[in-house]
This record gives C-alpha cells, structure tokens and sequence, in this order.
C-alpha cells in the first residue's frame, strides 16, 4: 500500500512539474561557453586567436554569437536543404514546435517569401539578410547537385 502511494505521489509531482522557461539572454550566458554544437577553429598565430562556430540547428551564419544561436533565441529561422534537393524554411513556434515551409518556386519569389515571413511579420528582420544569403548559398548547392548549373572551366592563362 505504501508503495503504491508513493508512486501515485511521483506521478502527480511529475505531471504538476512543467518545464521552466528562461529568458533568452539567460539561456545564453549558459550555453555560450560551452555545448555540443560548438566548433573552435585556432587560429595559425597567437595574435589571431580561435574562432567559434556553431552547427546548431536555426543558426544561419554558423556563428556562435547570440544574435544568431537557435538555442538561445526563442524565434529562429532556419534555411536548410532537403532530401529531393530543395530548400525548407522552418521557424520557431510559440507553443515550441516548428513551422516548414517548402521554398520550391523561382528563385526571386522565394527571396519575397522568407523576407514577408521574417521582416514583413514582424518575426525577425534583423536576421534577413542572413536568410536570405543562406538561402542563395543552399539554392547555389542544389543546382549544382541537381547537375542543372555546369562547372566552370579552369582559366589557364593565354593559350
């Protein structure tokens, strides 16, 4: 009898405990020194120093400031490649989930689709050049994988 009381009090203390949220900037301070989506590239001399970037997921620029971390910020956006070769924009909900959406129309109307759902929206517009210089190099990537963009031809001087 005791024991099962116990195990009825651990289950109500567990559907009564909810996750905690935490302010953007908090979040930050935590995981700005470490955490496992961290990169550091040293520099070749002591005066360059080391460069930090960041693989995680919502991060345009693979930087590891605050500005641009998809762990730290409660909106993100973020502008990856798919499996058949396109691209997906997906952004952070409210409720914690994510939004895609397929960007698979002509390059300048993708470019006027993320800047209405960043800066039209009032999302984030401070991170629309970044989208959209992400999205360039994403779209850049897929046509060469799709074999639609030839390589160049190597300039070897005067012949």
């Amino acid at each position: 009898f005791f024991i099962i009381s116990l195990s009825e009090a651990f289950r109500k203390f567990l559907y009564i405990s909810k996750m905690v949220a935490a302010a953007d900037s908090l979040v930050w301070e935590i995981v700005k020194n470490n955490n496992s989506f961290m990169r550091k590239k040293s520099g070749r001399t002591s005066r360059s120093g080391s460069v930090r970037f960041s693989v995680e997921p919502g991060n345009l620029t693979s930087m590891s400031t605050y500005k641009y971390s998809g762990l730290a910020n409660s909106k993100t956006i973020d502008i990856s490649s798919t499996d058949d070769n396109r691209a997906a924009l997906t952004l952070k909900t409210k409720k914690g989930g994510k939004a895609a959406i397929a960007l698979n129309k002509p390059f300048r109307r993708t470019a006027k689709t993320i800047t209405g759902q960043t800066a039209d929206k009032y999302y984030r517009s401070d991170l629309k050049s970044a989208a959209l210089a992400k999205y360039s190099a994403v779209y850049r990537g897929n046509r060469a994988a799709k074999g639609v963009k030839k390589a160049q031809p190597i300039k070897r001087g005067r012949a």
